[in-house]
């Protein structure tokens, strides 16, 4: 064998090693965190993407529609941090999602999300009875056709979050104290 065809082999393996190596398995331990799947309870979560959001940007201020009466306007020291959820039924029978979260920071403070009336924000987070192999948010609504492909979970965080970094979310299933987590990028 010559050794240019040697060389084409071993580049050829290379590469073959380092795309084997782009498949994200399990949670990642940095910042590289949207698509990680985590199941809890019978129901499998994915993290489309999580940011923070700017109330003023034309993109983001459809997201905060629905907020509650008398959530008022952000402080100097707040900001909206959105998280978008995808998740699927992966059992033979109907299952409830989740509709209890919380983000947690590394000093143990938690925080959870803001009630969005979901008939006036098509991307808000409501827990839904998923048929076998139904996934949420449900096919033909504006969440699923939306540039996140997520049910958004809407936080009102201090901005002392960007020095108690990482960030982690909670996902209790129902019935279940014992929540999964996912790592946020923030």
């Amino acid at each position: 064998m010559s050794a240019r065809r040697l060389w084409i082999i071993a580049c050829a393996l290379g590469a073959a090693l380092g795309l084997a190596a782009c498949g994200q398995v399990s949670q990642p331990k940095s910042d590289l965190n949207n698509g990680v799947y985590v199941t809890a309870g019978p129901i499998t979560y994915q993290l489309q993407v999580s940011r923070e959001l700017n109330q003023y940007a034309t993109e983001d201020s459809q997201y905060l529609a629905g907020l509650p009466l008398g959530t008022g306007a952000l402080g100097a020291n707040q900001l909206w941090y959105g998280v978008f959820l995808w998740a699927k039924n992966q059992t033979n029978h109907p299952k409830l999602t989740a509709g209890n979260f919380a983000i947690v920071d590394s000093n143990g403070d938690r925080f959870a999300p803001v009630r969005l009336n979901a008939e006036l924000n098509g991307y808000a987070w409501t827990p839904q009875l998923l048929p076998p192999s139904g996934t949420q948010p449900v096919p033909n609504t504006t969440a699923y056709y939306g540039p996140t492909g997520g049910n958004l979970l809407l936080f009102k965080l201090p901005t002392s979050v960007y020095s108690n970094r990482p960030l982690t979310l909670q996902i209790y299933p129902p019935g279940s104290l014992k929540p999964s987590e996912i790592s946020l990028d923030l």
